[in-house]
């Protein structure tokens, strides 16, 4: 009986100590890192169709992407649009951008933009704008941004059949306001004009809103103005869309 006994005992201690070894080693096991976080797209469609007394077409097609990951937020999009009236093409464009911001600070930040435009109706052939920038936040809640940039751009076109580059200074402002019932509105504005010719400058501008229909797809309106001082010869210097559709969010 002794040694059933003493059998007994052991086993217990053992079976003690194995639980509290690993206990420990759990506990000394760091915490899984949470998933990284993924790219929020959007891609957004519009059309407008008359036939009858007038025939007009004009299409519209896009996609953006952005990501924030610890010190860092970089922002990707791309845009589409064509038009016809009467069988004669007056809209035909096609634009993108790309930015990487990296922040110093909760609001500070310095980054670089690129942006690039194709406007066969403005006689645009390209348009290719380098911006190294620094931004601040203004507000920076869950729902709400305000943000402004400022910095030097250099300026690479080719305008009325004539290439050109130029030194320019870039100023932009970005706001964003999120609502609860999964409605938003924003707003964006840049003005760069050349340095050593300020006569010369460039102006876009944009105006949106959405409504969400379900949780991927929402109805919008964006307002668009792109205007340059000095355009092509026979163009004039201000383009403004009104564009409606669907986006939808992956």
């Amino acid at each position: 009986m002794t040694n059933c006994h003493h059998h007994f005992f052991r086993s217990v201690v053992c079976a003690a100590l194995a639980g509290a070894a690993q206990s420990a080693f759990a506990q000394n096991q760091p915490a899984p890192l949470p998933p990284p976080p993924k790219w929020e797209t959007l891609a957004t469609a519009g059309l407008t169709l008359t036939k009858g007394n007038s025939d007009t077409l004009l299409a519209n097609l896009g996609v953006t992407s952005a990501r924030k990951w610890q010190a860092n937020e970089a922002g990707l999009g791309a845009s589409f649009s064509y038009g016809e009236a009467s069988g004669l093409k007056n809209v035909d464009n096609v634009s993108g951008f790309a930015q990487y911001n990296r922040l110093f600070s909760e609001r500070f930040y310095g980054g670089l933009k690129l942006n690039a435009v194709k406007d066969e109706i403005a006689d645009l052939d390209y348009r290719v704008t380098i911006s190294p920038l620094a931004g601040y936040y203004f507000v920076k809640a869950t729902n709400t941004l305000l943000s402004a940039e400022v910095g030097p751009s250099y300026v690479i076109e080719q305008l009325g059949g004539v290439s050109q580059s130029y030194a320019g200074l870039r100023v932009g402002e970005r706001f964003e306001h999120k609502f609860a019932n999964r409605a938003r509105v924003w707003q964006t504005a840049d003005f760069t004009p050349q340095v050593d010719r300020f006569r010369k400058y460039l102006v876009n501008a944009e105006l949106g809103a959405s409504a969400a229909i379900t949780d991927q797809v929402s109805l919008r309106v964006v307002l668009q103005d792109a205007y340059d001082s000095i355009p092509a010869p026979g163009r004039k210097a201000n383009d403004i869309r009104l564009i409606s559709g669907l986006e939808y969010k992956f």
